[in-house]
């Protein structure tokens, strides 16, 4: 089972820092990739970074690369994504999603390729 709990996101100023984190309440992350998506206004909704749980793979757009680190704490399954150097272009609700099975590189953006949501949190980069 997998039920994803999304913490973190609130009101930042640009160039600050912010932590998302996304917890599994539902079980165990294995071979599950968690991937993170946003959607600002009137946009459809983005890839962001992914995390292949099973071999502990990052993965980023380029937009993020260099300012957002994801992490994990396998005591809570959990992924982090640490965001660093924040814009006001950063700013959207961000979703956290897992899938049921390894996914491969190129499959990573496509948000129809995650079987889990959760349930979105604000993110504004505003000064």
């Amino acid at each position: 089972q997998v039920q994803l709990i999304i913490s973190g996101g609130g009101l930042v100023q640009p160039g600050g820092s912010l932590r998302l984190s996304c917890a599994n309440s539902g079980g165990t992350f294995s071979r599950h990739t968690v991937g993170w998506f946003r959607q600002a206004p009137g946009k459809d909704r983005e890839f962001v970074a992914a995390f292949r749980w099973g071999e502990g793979s990052t993965h980023y757009t380029d937009s993020v690369k260099g300012r957002f680190t994801l992490s994990r704490d396998r005591a809570k399954n959990t992924v982090h994504l640490q965001m660093n150097s924040l814009m006001p272009e950063d700013t959207a609700v961000y979703y956290c999603a897992a899938s049921n099975s390894r996914l491969i590189v190129s499959s990573l953006r496509d948000r129809a390729n995650y079987d889990h949501w959760g349930q979105g949190t604000q993110v504004t980069v505003s000064s």
